[in-house]
């Protein structure tokens, strides 16, 4: 198959759905994981109005079916994935800061990415270009939150540290896929109007999925192992 199969978590609404739609433009093959096929069923629909080649899927990052089920469709269906976006992810903290916020912070921005990932390695290393991209926060990195006011004001326990997990264990997916065609990166899409950044947001969703599929389509001798908001490196 020439055409790139791509695997976009939480691509029913927002960035995730951008993301899909501008690698669709691109000519990918496009996966919409969402928590409830109805819903990626609306947004394959919406996508393929625009002439986007864009398949449900029912995937619910926490649920271990849903996981063993995609990993089972892509196998069966095209034997590869070239391109995995792990963009859902959720923001708990104003619910407050007990240990529950944190434990299901984790739930969903660091162990569902996690076994997800692990689940498709094989399939991504089949592809002879594999990239992950995963979507993190400039909150979670530790070298910004102790240098910039601002941010520091803004980190909070459960979405903090839970994305710092993720780019540590980016870093670490790099050095173990580092003899393989699989690049791993993390990302910052920046503040952008979505349901999470709010309508204060300085950047619109266009702008926001800019980030994700820049690493998502590297060329061979692209960056692995990094943090970045567009093309310029974020400190972890």
């Amino acid at each position: 198959m020439d055409k790139k199969i791509a695997l976009i978590t939480g691509a029913n609404k927002g960035i995730g759905l951008e993301i899909a739609r501008q690698l669709g433009r691109q000519g990918a093959i496009v996966l919409l994981g969402a928590r409830s096929f109805s819903k990626a069923e609306q947004a394959a629909a919406q996508l393929k109005t625009e002439q986007i080649e864009a398949i449900p899927v029912e995937l619910d990052v926490t649920d271990a079916r849903h996981i063993r089920s995609a990993a089972e469709k892509i196998q069966e269906e095209y034997g590869k994935l070239d391109i995995l976006v792990n963009n859902a992810g959720t923001y708990l903290d104003h619910e407050g800061d007990g240990v529950d916020v944190i434990r299901r912070s984790f739930t969903t921005n660091f162990f569902g990415p996690y076994a997800l990932t692990t689940s498709l390695l094989d399939l991504l290393k089949a592809s002879p270009a594999g990239r992950i991209v995963n979507q993190s926060s400039i909150l979670g990195s530790m070298g910004t939150l102790m240098t910039d006011k601002f941010y520091a004001r803004a980190a909070a326990p459960g979405y903090t540290t839970s994305k710092a997990a993720l780019n540590a264990w980016t870093a670490q997916l790099s050095i173990q896929l580092q003899d393989t065609n699989v690049k791993v990166n993390a990302c910052h899409p920046g503040w952008v109007k979505t349901d999470m950044g709010g309508p204060g947001a300085v950047m619109e969703i266009e702008e926001g999925a800019e980030t994700a599929v820049y690493l998502a389509t590297l060329p061979s001798d692209g960056p692995t192992g990094g943090f970045f908001h567009k093309m310029e490196t974020l400190p972890w």
